[in-house]
Protein backbone atom coordinates (compact mmCIF):
# COMPACT_ATOMS: atom_id res chain seq x y z
CA UNK A 1 0.00 0.00 0.00
CA UNK A 2 2.83 2.22 0.74
CA UNK A 3 4.15 1.93 -2.85
CA UNK A 4 1.07 2.39 -4.31
CA UNK A 5 0.12 5.75 -2.29
CA UNK A 6 3.90 6.47 -3.47
CA UNK A 7 2.97 5.94 -6.98
CA UNK A 8 0.11 7.78 -6.91
CA UNK A 9 1.46 10.84 -5.71
CA UNK A 10 4.24 10.67 -8.54
CA UNK A 11 1.55 10.33 -11.12
CA UNK A 12 -0.22 13.43 -9.80
CA UNK A 13 3.07 15.75 -9.32
CA UNK A 14 4.07 14.47 -12.93
CA UNK A 15 0.01 15.81 -14.15
CA UNK A 16 0.99 19.43 -12.04
CA UNK A 17 4.47 19.43 -13.02
CA UNK A 18 4.79 19.05 -16.38
CA UNK A 19 2.76 22.34 -17.49
CA UNK A 20 4.00 24.24 -14.71
CA UNK A 21 7.79 23.35 -16.39
CA UNK A 22 7.05 24.45 -19.71
CA UNK A 23 5.00 27.72 -18.64
CA UNK A 24 8.14 28.58 -16.55
CA UNK A 25 10.23 27.86 -19.84
CA UNK A 26 8.45 31.03 -21.99
CA UNK A 27 8.28 33.13 -19.28
CA UNK A 28 10.23 35.90 -20.48
CA UNK A 29 11.75 36.99 -16.76
CA UNK A 30 13.46 33.60 -16.82
CA UNK A 31 16.71 34.10 -19.01
CA UNK A 32 18.61 31.65 -20.77
CA UNK A 33 16.09 29.22 -21.14
CA UNK A 34 16.58 26.71 -24.37
CA UNK A 35 13.33 25.52 -25.34
CA UNK A 36 11.64 23.91 -27.89
CA UNK A 37 8.31 22.50 -28.55
CA UNK A 38 7.14 20.70 -31.86
CA UNK A 39 3.84 18.66 -32.52
CA UNK A 40 3.21 17.02 -35.99
CA UNK A 41 0.34 15.42 -37.17
CA UNK A 42 0.32 12.34 -39.63
CA UNK A 43 -2.27 10.73 -41.64
CA UNK A 44 -2.81 8.49 -44.61
CA UNK A 45 -6.08 7.53 -46.05
CA UNK A 46 -7.39 4.93 -48.81
CA UNK A 47 -11.31 3.59 -49.25
CA UNK A 48 -13.13 2.03 -51.86
CA UNK A 49 -17.11 2.08 -52.18
CA UNK A 50 -18.98 -1.21 -52.28
CA UNK A 51 -19.00 -2.35 -56.06
CA UNK A 52 -14.93 -1.85 -55.90
CA UNK A 53 -13.54 -5.46 -57.41
CA UNK A 54 -10.12 -6.40 -57.19
CA UNK A 55 -9.68 -7.43 -53.46
CA UNK A 56 -7.98 -3.77 -52.20
CA UNK A 57 -8.88 -2.89 -49.09
CA UNK A 58 -9.07 0.90 -47.44
CA UNK A 59 -7.44 2.04 -44.49
CA UNK A 60 -6.89 5.11 -42.01
CA UNK A 61 -3.77 5.99 -40.18
CA UNK A 62 -3.16 8.56 -38.46
CA UNK A 63 -0.16 9.50 -35.79
CA UNK A 64 0.04 12.48 -33.90
CA UNK A 65 3.32 13.41 -31.77
CA UNK A 66 4.81 16.31 -29.10
CA UNK A 67 8.28 16.78 -28.87
CA UNK A 68 9.38 19.16 -26.54
CA UNK A 69 12.12 20.17 -24.06
CA UNK A 70 13.79 22.82 -21.97
CA UNK A 71 16.68 23.74 -20.65
CA UNK A 72 18.79 26.05 -18.30
CA UNK A 73 21.69 26.84 -15.94
CA UNK A 74 19.23 27.54 -12.69
CA UNK A 75 22.87 28.97 -11.09
CA UNK A 76 26.57 28.78 -12.26
CA UNK A 77 26.69 25.14 -10.90
CA UNK A 78 23.05 23.62 -11.66
CA UNK A 79 22.15 22.80 -15.02
CA UNK A 80 18.51 21.39 -15.54
CA UNK A 81 16.85 19.82 -19.11
CA UNK A 82 13.38 18.52 -18.88
CA UNK A 83 12.38 16.36 -21.84
CA UNK A 84 8.89 15.77 -23.12
CA UNK A 85 7.78 12.88 -25.66
CA UNK A 86 3.97 12.02 -26.25
CA UNK A 87 3.01 9.79 -28.98
CA UNK A 88 -0.38 8.44 -30.05
CA UNK A 89 -1.47 7.05 -33.26
CA UNK A 90 -4.48 4.40 -34.28
CA UNK A 91 -5.23 2.61 -37.78
CA UNK A 92 -8.67 1.46 -38.90
CA UNK A 93 -9.16 -1.13 -41.82
CA UNK A 94 -11.46 -1.84 -44.43
CA UNK A 95 -13.04 -5.47 -45.38
CA UNK A 96 -11.91 -6.22 -48.67
CA UNK A 97 -15.29 -8.06 -49.71
CA UNK A 98 -17.88 -5.84 -47.24
CA UNK A 99 -16.10 -2.81 -47.16
CA UNK A 100 -16.71 -2.55 -43.81
CA UNK A 101 -14.48 -0.59 -41.48
CA UNK A 102 -13.07 -1.63 -38.58
CA UNK A 103 -12.84 -0.15 -35.05
CA UNK A 104 -9.65 1.83 -34.80
CA UNK A 105 -6.85 0.04 -33.46
CA UNK A 106 -3.92 1.35 -31.64
CA UNK A 107 -0.63 1.74 -33.74
CA UNK A 108 1.57 4.00 -31.85
CA UNK A 109 1.27 4.96 -28.13
CA UNK A 110 3.78 6.72 -25.95
CA UNK A 111 4.21 8.30 -22.98
CA UNK A 112 8.00 9.72 -22.05
CA UNK A 113 8.85 12.47 -19.37
CA UNK A 114 12.61 12.72 -18.24
CA UNK A 115 14.03 15.15 -15.82
CA UNK A 116 18.00 15.85 -15.35
CA UNK A 117 20.03 17.93 -12.95
CA UNK A 118 23.34 18.33 -13.78
CA UNK A 119 25.43 19.90 -10.72
CA UNK A 120 28.52 21.31 -12.47
CA UNK A 121 31.93 21.06 -10.89
CA UNK A 122 34.53 21.81 -13.52
CA UNK A 123 35.29 18.17 -14.14
CA UNK A 124 35.36 15.84 -16.70
CA UNK A 125 32.52 13.97 -15.55
CA UNK A 126 29.30 15.64 -13.38
CA UNK A 127 27.15 14.23 -10.95
CA UNK A 128 23.84 13.93 -11.71
CA UNK A 129 20.13 13.23 -10.46
CA UNK A 130 17.10 12.24 -12.78
CA UNK A 131 13.46 11.25 -12.73
CA UNK A 132 11.88 9.92 -15.89
CA UNK A 133 8.19 8.45 -16.09
CA UNK A 134 7.42 6.22 -19.00
CA UNK A 135 4.15 5.07 -19.81
CA UNK A 136 1.05 4.59 -22.19
CA UNK A 137 -2.19 6.17 -22.46
CA UNK A 138 -4.04 2.88 -23.07
CA UNK A 139 -4.02 -0.99 -22.88
CA UNK A 140 -6.48 -2.11 -25.23
CA UNK A 141 -5.40 -5.72 -25.45
CA UNK A 142 -8.64 -6.68 -24.21
CA UNK A 143 -11.46 -4.66 -26.47
CA UNK A 144 -14.24 -5.23 -23.60
CA UNK A 145 -12.48 -3.74 -21.15
CA UNK A 146 -9.74 -0.70 -21.73
CA UNK A 147 -7.28 0.51 -19.44
CA UNK A 148 -6.03 3.76 -19.10
CA UNK A 149 -2.57 5.21 -18.37
CA UNK A 150 -0.60 1.99 -17.82
CA UNK A 151 1.80 0.50 -17.51
CA UNK A 152 3.42 3.10 -16.05
CA UNK A 153 7.09 2.97 -15.21
CA UNK A 154 9.08 5.53 -12.73
CA UNK A 155 12.86 5.99 -12.71
CA UNK A 156 15.12 7.71 -10.14
CA UNK A 157 19.05 7.45 -10.95
CA UNK A 158 21.93 8.99 -9.42
CA UNK A 159 25.46 8.63 -11.40
CA UNK A 160 27.88 10.84 -13.35
CA UNK A 161 27.78 12.35 -16.72
CA UNK A 162 29.66 14.08 -19.25
CA UNK A 163 28.30 16.51 -21.91
CA UNK A 164 30.80 15.52 -25.56
CA UNK A 165 29.08 18.32 -27.45
CA UNK A 166 27.15 21.64 -26.70
CA UNK A 167 25.99 24.12 -29.31
CA UNK A 168 23.08 26.06 -29.12
CA UNK A 169 20.17 23.19 -29.07
CA UNK A 170 22.63 20.71 -30.02
CA UNK A 171 24.28 18.53 -27.73
CA UNK A 172 26.16 14.94 -26.94
CA UNK A 173 25.19 13.61 -22.85
CA UNK A 174 26.21 10.36 -21.53
CA UNK A 175 25.38 9.37 -17.97
CA UNK A 176 25.83 6.04 -15.92
CA UNK A 177 24.61 5.20 -12.41
CA UNK A 178 22.57 3.51 -10.65
CA UNK A 179 18.60 3.52 -11.04
CA UNK A 180 15.89 2.48 -8.84
CA UNK A 181 12.45 1.51 -11.02
CA UNK A 182 8.81 0.68 -9.94
CA UNK A 183 6.22 -0.50 -12.49
CA UNK A 184 3.00 0.30 -11.83
CA UNK A 185 0.27 -2.22 -13.91
CA UNK A 186 -3.15 -2.68 -14.29
CA UNK A 187 -4.30 -6.24 -14.93
CA UNK A 188 -7.51 -7.91 -16.06
CA UNK A 189 -7.61 -10.92 -13.84
CA UNK A 190 -10.96 -12.53 -14.57
CA UNK A 191 -14.65 -11.90 -15.64
CA UNK A 192 -17.89 -11.55 -13.09
CA UNK A 193 -20.70 -13.24 -15.15
CA UNK A 194 -23.17 -12.00 -12.14
CA UNK A 195 -22.00 -8.05 -12.23
CA UNK A 196 -21.27 -8.31 -16.25
CA UNK A 197 -17.57 -6.60 -15.87
CA UNK A 198 -14.36 -7.50 -16.28
CA UNK A 199 -12.44 -8.28 -12.67
CA UNK A 200 -8.77 -5.56 -12.50
CA UNK A 201 -6.14 -5.76 -10.31
CA UNK A 202 -3.07 -3.15 -9.66
CA UNK A 203 0.31 -4.91 -9.67
CA UNK A 204 3.84 -3.27 -8.24
CA UNK A 205 7.31 -4.52 -9.25
CA UNK A 206 10.26 -2.90 -8.04
CA UNK A 207 13.99 -3.37 -8.99
CA UNK A 208 16.95 -1.55 -9.21
CA UNK A 209 20.50 -1.87 -11.03
CA UNK A 210 22.89 0.02 -12.93
CA UNK A 211 22.00 2.12 -16.37
CA UNK A 212 23.55 4.02 -18.23
CA UNK A 213 22.13 6.50 -20.94
CA UNK A 214 23.31 8.39 -23.90
CA UNK A 215 21.14 11.23 -25.71
CA UNK A 216 22.03 13.33 -28.66
CA UNK A 217 20.60 16.09 -30.60
CA UNK A 218 22.17 17.49 -33.52
CA UNK A 219 21.30 20.01 -36.19
CA UNK A 220 23.04 18.11 -39.14
CA UNK A 221 22.53 21.32 -42.00
CA UNK A 222 19.19 23.32 -41.91
CA UNK A 223 16.55 21.27 -43.17
CA UNK A 224 18.16 17.55 -41.72
CA UNK A 225 18.04 17.25 -37.46
CA UNK A 226 18.97 13.66 -35.56
CA UNK A 227 17.59 12.45 -32.17
CA UNK A 228 19.14 9.61 -30.48
CA UNK A 229 18.46 8.12 -27.27
CA UNK A 230 20.65 4.99 -26.03
CA UNK A 231 19.48 2.75 -22.80
CA UNK A 232 20.97 0.29 -21.59
CA UNK A 233 20.08 -1.20 -17.94
CA UNK A 234 21.23 -4.07 -15.75
CA UNK A 235 19.22 -4.93 -12.80
CA UNK A 236 20.70 -6.82 -9.75
CA UNK A 237 17.55 -6.76 -7.42
CA UNK A 238 14.12 -7.77 -8.19
CA UNK A 239 11.10 -7.48 -6.49
CA UNK A 240 8.98 -10.33 -8.74
CA UNK A 241 12.22 -13.16 -8.18
CA UNK A 242 10.46 -15.72 -6.25
CA UNK A 243 7.46 -15.89 -8.39
CA UNK A 244 9.38 -17.27 -11.54
CA UNK A 245 11.95 -19.04 -9.06
CA UNK A 246 11.92 -22.67 -10.69
CA UNK A 247 10.34 -21.89 -13.92
CA UNK A 248 12.31 -21.41 -17.24
CA UNK A 249 11.96 -17.36 -16.80
CA UNK A 250 13.28 -17.28 -13.47
CA UNK A 251 16.87 -15.96 -14.93
CA UNK A 252 14.94 -13.44 -17.49
CA UNK A 253 14.90 -10.49 -15.31
CA UNK A 254 18.93 -10.72 -14.63
CA UNK A 255 19.42 -10.29 -18.55
CA UNK A 256 20.46 -6.64 -19.91
CA UNK A 257 17.75 -4.51 -21.67
CA UNK A 258 18.37 -1.78 -24.28
CA UNK A 259 16.27 0.48 -25.69
CA UNK A 260 17.69 2.72 -29.26
CA UNK A 261 15.99 5.10 -30.39
CA UNK A 262 16.71 7.05 -33.50
CA UNK A 263 14.37 9.67 -35.32
CA UNK A 264 15.94 12.30 -38.88
CA UNK A 265 13.71 14.82 -39.53
CA UNK A 266 13.87 15.87 -42.79
CA UNK A 267 11.67 19.98 -43.47
CA UNK A 268 10.30 19.85 -47.24
CA UNK A 269 8.98 23.45 -45.68
CA UNK A 270 7.83 25.33 -42.43
CA UNK A 271 5.07 23.03 -41.84
CA UNK A 272 6.08 19.71 -43.90
CA UNK A 273 8.37 17.64 -42.20
CA UNK A 274 9.15 13.71 -43.25
CA UNK A 275 10.09 11.71 -40.29
CA UNK A 276 11.82 8.36 -40.17
CA UNK A 277 12.01 6.42 -37.05
CA UNK A 278 13.53 3.03 -35.77
CA UNK A 279 13.34 1.10 -32.38
CA UNK A 280 15.33 -1.54 -31.25
CA UNK A 281 13.83 -3.19 -27.78
CA UNK A 282 15.46 -5.57 -25.76
CA UNK A 283 13.58 -6.61 -22.83
CA UNK A 284 14.09 -10.72 -22.26
CA UNK A 285 11.19 -10.18 -19.43
CA UNK A 286 9.02 -9.64 -22.80
CA UNK A 287 10.70 -11.43 -25.50
CA UNK A 288 13.46 -14.06 -26.02
CA UNK A 289 14.03 -11.90 -29.17
CA UNK A 290 14.95 -8.42 -30.07
CA UNK A 291 12.12 -6.20 -31.45
CA UNK A 292 12.12 -3.52 -34.40
CA UNK A 293 10.02 -0.82 -35.12
CA UNK A 294 10.30 1.46 -38.17
CA UNK A 295 7.99 4.01 -38.83
CA UNK A 296 7.95 6.73 -41.77
CA UNK A 297 5.75 9.33 -41.98
CA UNK A 298 5.05 12.67 -43.88
CA UNK A 299 2.83 15.40 -41.76
CA UNK A 300 2.19 18.63 -40.64
CA UNK A 301 4.51 20.48 -37.86
CA UNK A 302 3.65 23.47 -35.68
CA UNK A 303 6.50 24.67 -33.90
CA UNK A 304 5.60 26.58 -31.22
CA UNK A 305 8.74 27.96 -30.24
Amino acid sequence: MRNMARLTLAVLLTLVLVPQTFVSAQDTTHTGWKKSIIIDLTTTQTAYSDSWIGGEAGSVNWVSNLNAFAEKKLSPKVDFRTTLRLSFGQTLTQDAETKDWSKPKKSTDLIDWENIARFLVNAYVDPYAAFRVEGRFLDASIAAKKLYLTPLKFTESVGLAHRFHERDKDQITSRLGVAVKQTLKKMVTGYDPILDEYMTDDSTLIDAGLESVTDANLTLNERLSYTGKLTVYKAFIFSGKDDVLGTPYEDNWKAIDINWENMVSASISKIVTVNFYTQFLYDKQESRKGRVKETVGIGLVYKMM
